[in-house]
């Protein structure tokens, strides 16, 4: 049994912002399941947000497969125009790990941000609105005229807004960021995403997925205390990614931690080609481990041949014992999805 006092939490290393609670001790214990599972049971307040703040709700294994296509309509010239709409904040707190809470500036209220996705060639629109404090802009990476960069259009807070318009290009996995300075603080609490630029003829059908690979700096002390892929540390440990045997899977890796140099990815009971930024359609590696700089990113491809679970990390001690790990849980196809033993429980 976990034992959670209110007094102790401020202890943790984060950015805490709770309300006014009422500090009289319950005489019935309450009862909460933490990100872990692990069942937590206290007389004292219930530093949750579910109970206690605002809270940001982002789901892992959701947004793991979940693409955003836009609004589709076709132009006279018979281009395809995709409308999205992305909103900023930088008012919400998120628990990122159990008891642990941090400020996070949000698109669309998540992070990261949705997974843009488009065709080469589509016309791409984005109505940008920025509803934080702040100011706050979108810069994509990839092919777009200088007056939609996202440097120099900065966009007020308070309901300002800006249209960024831009045809979709190149083919690849590129990310997308507020650009506005200090660059470091705006991505460090959130304000990225995924932009997928698909070839017009189409990649070989297979399970895809996104990863963003993101830290979190909670004690301000310029290092990152946790990693992760997709926002919640050890999530695909506790919650193994359940995917079938002899089928393609796709995994769209975008790096978008700060503060350190370097980030990888390791696969373990198989390797995966390698297609750097995904511009070019022959993969330069058949490999089982890839270093990524920052905003370094790429597409990896492979399959399983035997049942089983297998990890996924950083092969870097301090990265995988800080969050970043996860779970492949391998299946025949025939078999229904099924609640998995975590790593390490």
């Amino acid at each position: 049994m976990i034992i959670v006092i209110a007094v102790v939490s401020l202890g943790f290393v984060g950015y805490l912002v709770l309300p006014a609670m009422d500090i009289t001790a319950q005489e019935q214990p309450e009862v909460f399941v933490t990100h872990s599972g692990a069942v937590v049971q206290t007389t004292g307040d219930v530093l949750d947000p579910v109970y206690t703040i605002q809270e940001v709700e982002f789901d892992p294994q959701k947004y793991l497969r979940e693409f955003d296509y836009g609004e589709v309509s076709q132009l006279e010239d018979g281009t395809i125009l995709r409308e999205f709409t992305i909103i900023a904040e930088d008012d919400k707190i998120m628990e990122i790990a159990p008891g642990i809470f941090y400020n996070v500036w949000t698109f669309n209220g998540q992070v990261p941000g949705p997974t843009i996705r488009a065709t080469e060639g589509d016309l791409v629109r984005i109505h940008f609105t920025n509803n934080g404090s702040k100011e706050h802009t979108m810069h994509f990476h990839g092919n777009h005229p200088a007056e939609m960069d996202g440097i120099f259009e900065i966009v007020g807070s308070n309901g300002g807004q800006f249209t960024y318009e831009f045809i979709a290009g190149p083919v690849g996995v590129h990310p997308y960021h507020c650009h506005v300075m200090p660059v470091e603080e705006h991505i460090g609490h959130g304000l990225y995403g995924v932009f997928i630029v698909d070839p017009k003829d189409a990649r070989q059908q297979a399970d895809e997925m996104v990863m963003v690979l993101n830290g979190f700096d909670t004690d301000f002390d310029g290092e990152n205390n946790l990693y992760a892929a997709n926002t919640i540390p050890y999530y695909y440990q506790h919650h193994p990614i359940q995917i079938n045997t002899n089928e393609l899977i796709r995994v769209y890796v975008v790096n978008m931690v700060g503060l350190d140099p370097i980030n990888n990815f390791h696969l373990h009971g198989t390797l995966y080609e390698y297609y750097p930024t995904g511009t070019d359609m022959v993969p330069s590696q058949f490999t089982d481990m890839t270093t990524f700089s920052q905003s370094e990113r790429g597409i990896l491809e492979f399959e399983y041949e035997y049942t089983g679970r297998y990890m996924f990390h950083a092969h870097l001690t301090e990265f995988s014992e800080k969050g970043w790990s996860g779970l492949f849980y391998v299946k025949d196809s025939s078999q229904p999805n099924m609640e998995v033993y975590a790593y390490g429980s």
